[in-house]
Parts: structure tokens; C-alpha cells; sequence
């Protein structure tokens, strides 16, 4: 198997389901695929699992890999024991971390119902994860004129409205979205100022 994991690979690793949070800012993760039964999400969320969890407590505090069978003692509510029912029998956590001052956490759990996964297939989800943490990473190299532009852009104001309060020509503050947009990977002025301000730029 390739050390570079797409869909499908992740769906060998994973035939009884996968969820993975990529950046979890504030409270919401910039990219969420919740591929768990639909049964289990039902349940899941009915029970008000997400606060007893103790695969989601684990991927909060702590970085690297963890089986599920190894956090079946500190879940009082049984969760690990009722994922089973829904065919998730194995599971492994990834938790990935950024080291900077605005530090954001990525992590995924992968599960299967015919064996417990091997230190290989724990590495390669490893690497999955690392590598989609690093792919969603913020750009750094907006410059601050930039920003201030997609600022604006996210309070609303219009092109002549932004180059008036700026001091600059239409043509510059277009210029300098221009970039912006191109840095951010972004079709639009107003998807670029929305993916700033996701990324905690703006």
C-alpha cells in the first residue's frame, strides 16, 4: 500500500467508517468528513456522546496515535462498547497539533470490525493526518496591505469604498485582492476574505 492515502485507501483502512476535523479553530474544525454509520451518528448525538467521549478527550489533550481498546477503561458511559454494535469494533485515534502561538489541532478516528490494526496501518493513518493538517495550513505570506483589503471586503464594503478609506486607486486594491485571492487558493474576493477570517487572519 502506497504511504500517500486517498479516499479509497483510507476506505481499505477503514471499511466500518472514519471522521476526521481538520483545524479545529474556536469550536468548529475547517473541514469535517463524518463517514461513521449513520446509525452510530443518530445515537451518537441523541446520547450527547461528544461530552463523555473519551476518544474525543484523548484527540483533545494529547498528540499521536491511540488504539481504542486502550481508552475502554476511562469511558464510563460505555461508548467504546456501543460502537461496537455498529460494527466499529477497532478503532485508532490521530491527533495532530501545530507548534506556533495560534496553535490548531487536527484529529481522526478510523475504525474496522475484523481486527485490530497493525503498527503500520497506525503509521500511515498517522502520516494522513499530518500531511491534511499541513495541506489546510493558513498561508503566511499575505502582507499586510492584503489583509487589509479582505478586511474590508469581509465588513462589506465596496471596491471605490475600500480605495478611498485605504488613500489608493480602484486598480491597487484589485491588485492586492488579486493576490490575495491567488494566495488563498480562492475564486472570489468575498471567498478569499471568508478564508482569511477562518484562518484567524482578519
Amino acid at each position: 500500500m502506497s504511504t500517500i492515502l486517498g479516499p479509497d485507501e483510507i476506505w481499505q483502512l477503514a471499511p466500518a467508517g472514519y471522521y476526521v476535523a481538520l483545524r479545529i479553530g474556536f469550536a468548529f474544525p475547517m473541514e469535517e468528513v463524518n463517514e461513521f454509520p449513520q446509525g452510530w451518528i443518530n445515537h451518537y448525538t441523541k446520547q450527547r456522546f461528544m461530552l463523555f467521549d473519551p476518544v474525543v478527550k484523548w484527540a483533545y489533550s494529547n498528540v499521536g496515535t491511540i488504539r481504542w481498546s486502550e481508552l475502554a477503561n476511562d469511558d464510563p458511559k460505555r461508548i467504546i462498547t456501543q460502537a461496537q454494535s455498529f460494527a466499529m469494533r477497532y478503532g485508532v485515534t490521530v491527533s495532530v497539533f501545530d507548534s506556533d502561538a495560534d496553535a490548531q489541532r487536527s484529529f481522526a478516528s478510523f475504525t474496522r470490525s475484523d481486527r485490530e490494526y497493525t503498527d503500520l496501518e497506525v503509521k500511515l493513518l498517522l502520516a494522513y493526518l499530518t500531511r491534511r493538517h499541513t495541506e489546510t495550513a493558513p498561508p503566511t505570506n499575505l502582507t499586510k496591505a492584503e489583509l487589509e483589503a479582505l478586511g474590508m471586503v469581509k465588513d462589506g464594503k465596496r471596491l471605490k469604498e475600500i480605495a478611498y478609506e485605504l488613500s489608493v486607486s480602484e486598480g491597487a486594491v484589485k491588485q492586492r485582492l488579486k493576490n490575495a485571492k491567488l494566495k488563498l487558493g480562492a475564486k472570489t474576493g468575498t471567498q478569499a476574505a471568508a478564508l482569511a477570517n477562518q484562518y484567524g487572519l482578519i
